[in-house]
């Protein structure tokens, strides 16, 4: 994935600019040189690439500093404000407001993945409330009504769409006058995916744009087409007024720097990501936090996001206070990996936690990770109540192992390996003991502010707490 790639160089450069003894201008050159070579390397446009680094010498001026300043903490804050600049173009996308009907056309190019975003989009926001429809203005490609009525059925979204006619502009307005009429309040207009090249279509896709008046002009952006980007997505701008940007496919290919350029050459900001096939792989972008995680530091508001969207409301204040507690059982242990199950794939998760940088859970590693989770979970099934719910390590004595071994079909070491795991995050939540764990995300904000930073430390392990830089790199890092 482009976050664990990425990531993984951009946090290794700036861990040995902070590592070396003196930090001058050689140093700086070295850490912005490997952080260049990245960005290249992951298809991000070379003028892109080039402004970020003028604009960090421009701004670490080694001869305007006084004595005293912190040279690592200006250097990296310059460093991830350019990295925001790259993504963030100064201006919002258009919001649909609940209640009130707005009609969001998605265009961009074959095979980008369009079809099944417009139906991410619908889902998502069908489970925040609203009241979504798909309109298949697509006569282009073969099957294109068959994909989106197949994905619309299983979503439970009404859709609307013709086998017989063949003008893409009549179909768009009849679906956007139908939905309008049954008060739905998204109407999503699916339109053929096009190329810069193929005037007769850009033509075609200004007609739908004129005719349906849509509020937001979404841009669909495949992450692995890298150089290609920026003149693609200036294509479209150049043909119908683009106000934001998806970029799809990010699980599957290093190179997604190309979502940097499109958005330069949009200069729309990008409002979601895939992450993968499925229906619920679609993650809201926020700058801040995306960056933040490229350079190691976490994301904890997305992490709190991510537990609150898994784990059902109702069980949510009851796990986070067991949490709090610090009395950890095997079968606190089983809802703990039924939800980091949930939450995706288990690198992307790491990446949310500051310090765990994506370089600790490897790509190579992802499938041997899921698989060790459902083999864990499949011994926990073989124990009985008393052992789930006892909070003494102790109770899975030798006799007992070797029956959860049989039992669970695994060898005897796997289950003393998974007891291991138990008895490592038992002693992790016993430090976490009276420690406050926000239950929203604007607790989040108020709260992580206030954390005791030495109550923290004390949970981290010592590898993790010199990667921060110590309790002072940690007290830095809640600020």
């Amino acid at each position: 994935m482009v976050l664990a790639q990425l990531g993984g160089t951009i946090t290794r450069a700036i861990r040995q600019m902070n590592n070396a003894t003196i930090v001058d201008q050689k140093v700086l050159n070295e850490c912005l040189n490997e952080i260049n070579r990245a960005l290249l390397n992951a298809d991000v446009r070379f003028q892109l690439v080039r402004d970020m680094h003028n604009n960090v010498k421009r701004i670490v001026n080694f001869d305007d500093l006084a004595a005293g300043h912190n040279k690592r903490r200006i250097i990296q804050q310059a460093i991830f404000n350019e990295l925001c600049n790259m993504l963030d173009p100064g201006k919002p996308s258009f919001t649909p407001q609940k209640g009130k009907t707005s009609v969001i056309m998605f265009v961009g190019l074959q095979g980008s993945g369009k079809t099944t975003t417009c139906t991410k989009y619908a889902y998502y926001h069908q489970r925040k409330g609203w009241k979504p429809a798909l309109v298949c203005a697509d006569t282009f490609r073969a099957g294109a009504f068959d994909q989106l009525k197949q994905n619309a059925i299983k979503a439970k979204i009404p859709f609307y769409g013709s086998y017989a006619e063949s003008d893409p502009v009549k179909i768009a307005v009849e679906g956007v006058e139908t939905f309008k009429k049954e008060n739905r309040d998204l109407i999503i207009v699916d339109t053929s995916g096009r190329h810069k090249q193929e005037a007769a279509l850009f033509e075609e896709m200004r007609q739908v744009s004129e005719a349906t008046k849509p509020d937001l002009i979404v841009f669909v952006m495949d992450s692995s087409i890298g150089q290609a980007a920026f003149d693609q997505a200036l294509a479209f701008k150049q043909s119908v007024p683009v106000g934001a940007v998806i970029v799809t496919k990010m699980d599957g290919h290093a190179k997604g720097g190309g979502a940097l350029s499109a958005v330069a050459a949009t200069k729309s900001p990008v409002i979601f990501i895939g992450t993968g096939e499925h229906m619920d792989e679609f993650e809201v972008f926020d700058v801040k936090p995306f960056v933040s995680r490229l350079l190691g530091m976490g994301d904890w508001s997305g992490f709190m996001d991510k537990i609150h969207e898994v784990v059902p409301e109702d069980q949510q204040p009851e796990l986070l206070r067991k949490l709090s507690e610090g009395n950890i059982t095997l079968r606190i242990m089983y809802e703990y990996l039924q939800n980091i199950q949930k939450m995706g794939p288990i690198g992307q998760v790491f990446s949310m936690l500051p310090g765990l940088s994506s370089e600790l859970m490897p790509n190579d590693q992802e499938v041997e990770s899921q698989a060790k989770i459902k083999r864990y979970m499949t011994m926990m099934d073989s124990m009985t109540n008393e052992e789930l719910d006892s909070p003494n390590p102790k109770i899975m004595n030798e006799s007992r192992s070797m029956r959860v071994a049989r039992g669970s079909g695994c060898d005897i070491s796997e289950v003393m390996e998974m007891l291991e795991e138990y008895k490592r995050l038992a002693k992790i939540c016993s430090k976490m003991k009276g420690l406050k764990i926000p239950t929203r995300r604007c607790d989040m904000n108020t709260r992580s502010r206030n954390l005791n930073a030495q109550h923290v430390s004390g949970v981290l392990p010592p590898q993790m707490l010199k990667l921060i830089g110590g309790r002072g790199g940690l007290r830095n890092l809640m600020k």
